[in-house]
């Protein structure tokens, strides 16, 4: 847990110096270490439920293929 709190200090801290850096705006930095890290956890999300159902359906390949050369 603590690593996972470690890494989410740096997401939002990265999140903010880059929307910082690039306006001038600590309200834009700050909107961006919120909104973006947010964002990204749902986009990782679907990206795990992805890549669960293709290594799900590469098993499923793999054993129809090992059991066609019986």
């Amino acid at each position: 847990m603590i690593k996972t709190l470690s890494f989410a200090a740096i997401h939002f801290s990265v999140a903010f110096s880059v929307g910082y850096i690039m306006t001038g705006s600590v309200l834009v930095g700050g909107t961006m270490a919120l909104v973006e890290p947010a964002i990204n956890t749902v986009a990782f999300y679907f990206h795990d439920k992805l890549w669960t159902t293709m290594d799900k359906n590469k098993s499923t390949d793999t054993t129809q293929l090992s059991h066609s050369h019986v």
